[in-house]
């Protein structure tokens, strides 16, 4: 998968590097600000099943 990306990439590697590190952030940035807020009230962090 990563060697397709990379050959489709446009550019010298220094380009290539470049877009992937913007594609990377670009795809954080969405599960960061969109995704985990979406699925944060479907997991319930705050509901502690272990007990002493």
């Amino acid at each position: 998968m990563y060697v397709w990306l990379w050959r489709k990439l446009p550019g010298p590697a220094t380009v290539k590097a470049l877009t992937a590190a913007v594609l990377v952030a670009a795809m954080v940035a969405v599960l960061w600000y969109v995704v985990f807020p979406l699925l944060e009230p479907l997991v319930a962090l705050d509901e502690v099943t272990v007990s002493r």
